[in-house]
């Protein structure tokens, strides 16, 4: 299963995420690591939880398989930009593209996607704060905290490895580090 987001304005403008049943999944976006760079491609191969992996696919079956209308046609909404939604298994290969859907099914995978490409964009972000601008991590670390209290961020466990780098480096400030370590509890917290 796939989804893919166009909003240009946005950050990012475009990312792709596709899951598979067996939880292999990749992530690609254009999104900018600060607001006066250019875009920068970025490309992630990770795992999703068993429980994520089930919930998606639970859902796309209640949207049946994205077939029929999915978008609400309605020319009054803002645009919260393009979306598309693709199934494809051995018997069927299906996909359906809108701004808003009324079908719970498709709002409730939609806002999992994005919260999905929040979280990997926190990871993409941390690694490179870490790497070149380390006095960034903590506003940064803030905002992820502030994000996952609102349960806005899924599958932690995918920017682990960031967050151990960031508490194994002598280098990185205490109360930075600490941030990183509460993280790795929250997600560690959330595997089944």
């Amino acid at each position: 299963m796939t989804f893919t987001l166009d909003f240009p304005g946005s950050e990012p403008s475009h990312y792709v995420i596709s899951i598979s049943s067996d939880g292999h999944s990749s992530y690609e976006s254009d999104g900018k690591l600060s607001p006066d760079s250019s875009a920068d491609p970025f490309r992630l191969d990770f795992l999703v939880s068993p429980a994520t992996s089930k919930t998606v696919f639970d859902l796309a079956k209640r949207a049946h398989y994205f077939q029929g209308q999915v978008d609400s046609k309605k020319h009054n909404l803002a645009s919260t930009g393009s979306k598309t939604l693709t199934y494809k298994d051995a018997q069927q290969s299906t996909s359906a593209t809108y701004n808003y859907s009324p079908v719970a099914a498709v709002q409730q995978v939609t806002q999992l996607f994005q919260n999905l490409s929040t979280t990997l964009e926190f990871g993409r972000r941390l690694q490179y704060f870490h790497r070149y601008q380390k006095l960034a991590l903590d506003e940064e670390l803030k905002r992820m905290e502030q994000m996952a209290g609102e349960n806005s961020l899924q599958e932690l466990p995918a920017v682990v490895p960031i967050l151990q780098q960031i508490v194994s480096d002598n280098s990185v400030i205490n109360p930075v580090r600490a941030r990183a370590q509460r993280m790795i509890g929250r997600a560690e917290s959330a595997k089944p």
